[in-house]
């Protein structure tokens, strides 16, 4: 049985979902290739002598790029069985299956590959019969890379006054135990989480050092979700590896609930954590089933300062609720929590996407202003009801392409972002969310003098930080 296993994009990172599958498959007796796209060319010999073709596609870019290229795997191999697998899998099942795809597999996918793989070897083609979405607690078996470019290929760490570190990439769990309504993990694992065995996440990550790796990424939803799981790991890394720095993905609700463990991160050698903040306007943090509130997120910066630990929010900055006022809002909050150096650029052009089987479609807000789902962008489309907003948002997005293509630093495009939201007019406040400057300013340090004057002039340059002072990922991309 010969298998190639696709990837199309993973935000700059060497798949896991690649690795993790190619071991179970080899150790089931398969001949494996692996093919990472954003980083080499397809393998074309191998996808025209391959049995199975599976695409691994965990998230909306990742699923575009593999809907594009399927016609050409199936032009160069016709008799292959093609799969898709990953959280983008079961929820575009229709629309993967019209492209040919004879198998679909969303959450824990390792053993139905297997299985399917089996299936195909016995001569038993026919109508799929592993489960769309599989849950099963199992075992894992440590990944394997070496069918992929090395570690040094990948997305790169920047630190302050240490140059750049190569970048590896493991998983400590998958699922999610939260309901966030925009998020793709609700639809396939409906509050569960899976973890990856202890030893298995630590020798693929002796592995990676092996080939070269200073700073691992840890890919979890939320690192905080098995919260012994998770600090039992990075505790025997420091004390294996105390050279070695880590990122992680960790909520707001979790950063306050386990604000001792904050320090514990730090120790071990956390550089930064994300944190899917979305907002800092409440209504739209309740309409997402954030499970957090703005002033939890101001909370959240303190403690993580308190700790000496860089916090990098993430945002979903242009909803068909976000105001010119609300928005204006968002950058007045970053300017005046010093988080500018924090956030990635791209992180205020987002829009929110609102897939297949998303939990938005349950909330009548989100019915009455969507239109048609969009195959070719395979999303939901949706107008804001105030023009300004969609110009605003595909201006942003545009001048942020174009200011990080220049190495532009990331106050500096903040600043531009900053004027092309205030050449806008709009009322001083939007009644319906409740937003105020004002408040914003009290919350932020009482809304008199100089700091009530920078929530509505540019963030001045002057005796801040610049980009280069914190530590990130050079692949920002976050969707």
């Amino acid at each position: 049985m010969k298998v190639v296993l696709i990837s199309t994009y993973e935000m700059g990172r060497q798949p896991f979902g690649l690795a993790s599958p190619a071991a179970w498959l080899k150790r089931a007796g398969a001949e494996v290739s692996c093919c990472d796209v954003s980083r080499q060319p397809l393998d074309e010999a191998a996808v025209q002598a391959a049995d199975l073709v599976a695409f691994y596609i965990p998230m909306h870019t990742a699923t575009r790029l593999a809907v594009r290229l399927a016609p050409r795997v199936r032009s160069l191999n016709p008799r292959a069985h093609l799969c898709f697998y990953g959280l983008y899998a079961p929820v575009n099942e229709e629309f993967l299956r019209e492209l040919g795809a004879g198998t679909i597999l969303g959450g824990e996918f390792e053993p139905e590959l297997v299985a399917l793989a089996e299936r195909l070897e016995a001569g038993r083609a026919g109508p799929q019969q592993e489960p769309r979405i599989s849950l099963e607690r199992f075992h894992f078996v440590t990944p394997d890379r070496s069918g992929l470019p090395p570690p040094g290929e990948y997305a790169r760490l920047i630190v302050p006054g240490r140059g750049r570190r190569i970048a590896g990439y493991t998983e400590a769990s998958r699922g999610c135990k939260h309901f966030c309504r925009h998020c793709p993990i609700v639809p396939i694992y409906g509050g569960h989480f899976r973890v990856v065995d202890r030893e298995v996440v630590l020798e693929d990550i002796r592995r990676q050092v092996a080939a070269g790796a200073r700073h691992i990424t840890f890919g979890d939803p939320d690192f905080f979700n098995g919260i012994g799981h998770s600090v039992a790991i990075v505790r025997r890394l420091h004390e294996e590896f105390p050279d070695l720095s880590y990122d992680v993905t960790i909520k707001i609700e979790h950063l306050l609930k386990h604000r001792g463990h904050l320090a514990t991160l730090r120790d071990t050698g956390c550089l930064f954590v994300t944190s899917a903040v979305e907002s800092v306007d409440d209504r739209v943090l309740a309409l997402l089933d954030k499970g957090h509130t703005r002033q939890d997120f101001l909370e959240a910066v303190r403690l993580c300062r308190e700790a000496s630990l860089t916090l990098a929010p993430t945002f979903v900055a242009f909803t068909p609720w976000t105001t010119l006022e609300t928005y204006r809002a968002l950058l007045a909050c970053i300017a005046e929590l010093d988080l500018i150096p924090n956030v990635a650029p791209i992180q205020l052009a987002i829009r929110l996407l609102i897939p297949a089987g998303s939990r938005l479609l349950e909330r009548p807000e989100v019915l009455s202003i969507i239109g048609e789902f969009d195959h070719a962008a395979l999303t939901y489309r949706w107008i804001h009801p105030d023009p300004r907003m969609d110009e605003l948002c595909s201006q942003i997005q545009s001048l942020v392409k174009r200011r990080e293509a220049q190495r532009a630093t990331r106050r500096a495009i903040f600043r531009e972002i900053w004027r092309l939201a205030h050449q806008h007019s709009c009322p001083p406040h939007d009644g319906e969310t409740g937003f105020r400057r004002r408040e914003l300013q009290t919350e932020l340090g009482g809304g008199k003098g100089p700091e009530a004057a920078r929530a509505i002039q540019p963030p001045d340059d002057r005796d801040r930080i610049d980009r280069a002072a914190i530590p990130y990922i050079n692949e920002p991309w976050y969707c």
